[in-house]
């Protein structure tokens, strides 16, 4: 019979392994600030929060992960140059087919300046990390959120849209994409209108009075400069939807798949064809791709996608995933987030690059 890896005892041996590599064990509060989460994690994590009242304005929660907390913390002591720190604790997400707390696992690396080498550096770790914890060859499929952004940007897409890319990938392009009115705003054209060009701090102060005078202070977990944000974003979107063109090349994109060398050819023979400028972001996934040789990675080992991406919105580069077979959810998954800092408060973005392990996962 196998030994849960629940228990302390592997949780110790885990941990050991990640003390080994440079990491240092670490803890983060259990209770948390809610909004960073709703904002950041996309809106799928927003039913799944465990929400805590404590009579203030402020919603908290319990932890559901580590990498947020993490950049907090790292925020909170000055911002360091470097640090590279290890967790093994309980979160909590509320989830239908299973306990609402269980435990996990995560590597959080920030101030790397070598950043194709800290990418090979947290794959390798999170192959050991695998072989560890039973040694399971499971599927790993790759991705690279800056190649996805780098295009958004060449084709000049709306805020909303950019967005809405970032956080599905294009698996499905035509359903990430649609214009507000399919996702509930057509009743609010007017709204739209009258917010679009509107200075924020304005828009914010209209969408909390709105609310004040409803008697509410926050909907569906966002509190009102949020919901104005989200208002300002749609306004400016337009109701706009993609162009022929754009569509065309975002379809292009999405369906190269293969190898690294592979997908870095089909890259630059889309750029080439539709004559949009992509050779720094291609440049960065070829040094990656290198640093993985470097590192004497087995890039066979890997499914490279260009629409592969995580349902979270602070990741910047490089992303991946551990599937088990017949699984479609990831027993290790991971990647590069160097604006997260910035976006929870700090001064400018710092690279990096991190892991979430699913000690559970790994016990079926």
């Amino acid at each position: 019979m196998s030994v849960p890896l629940t228990v302390p005892n592997r949780q110790a041996e885990l941990m050991a392994l990640f003390q080994r590599h440079g990491f240092a064990p670490s803890d983060v509060p259990i209770l948390q600030p809610a909004e960073p989460f709703i904002e950041l994690s996309g809106e799928e994590i927003r039913r799944r929060l465990f929400l805590v009242s404590e009579g203030t304005d402020e919603e908290t929660c319990l932890r559901p992960e580590f990498t947020i907390p993490a950049a907090r913390a790292v925020i909170a002591h000055g911002g360091a140059p470097r640090a590279d720190l290890a967790f093994v604790g309980p979160v909590f997400r509320q989830r239908a087919d299973a306990a609402g707390e269980f435990v996990q696992a995560g590597l959080e690396s920030f101030g790397r300046t070598d950043v194709a080498a800290a990418d090979a550096d947290m794959l390798a770790l999170a192959l050991e990390t695998e072989a560890l914890l039973g040694g399971r060859l499971l599927a790993i499929r790759i991705g690279d959120v800056g190649l996805l952004s780098a295009v958004i940007a060449a084709l000049e897409l709306p805020a909303a849209l950019a967005r809405r890319l970032r956080q599905t990938g294009l698996n499905s392009i035509g359903r990430p994409v649609t214009a507000p009115e399919s996702n509930g705003l057509a009743g609010y054209r007017g709204v739209l209108s009258a917010l679009k060009g509107a200075d924020p701090a304005e828009a914010r102060a209209f969408v909390k009075d709105l609310l004040s005078i409803a008697g509410l202070k926050a909907v569906g977990g966002r509190t009102p400069a949020e919901i104005a944000d989200r208002f300002l974003e749609k306004a400016e979107d337009g109701g706009a939807g993609l162009s022929p063109r754009q569509e065309e090349v975002l379809r292009q994109f999405a369906a190269i798949a293969g190898s690294p060398a592979e997908v870095a050819a089909g890259i630059r023979a889309l750029a080439k064809s539709h004559g949009v400028d992509l050779h720094a972001a291609i440049d960065r996934f070829e040094a990656r791709n290198a640093a993985f040789v470097a590192r004497g990675l087995n890039l066979d080992r890997f499914e490279v996608s260009t629409a592969f991406a995580r349902n979270l919105d602070y990741y910047t580069g490089f992303v991946f995933e551990f599937i088990a077979p017949g699984r479609d959810r990831p027993a290790i998954a991971g990647g590069r987030y160097d604006g997260l800092l910035r976006r929870l408060g700090a001064a400018d973005d710092c690279p990096a690059v991190g892991c979430a392990i699913w000690l559970e996962r790994f016990e079926d």
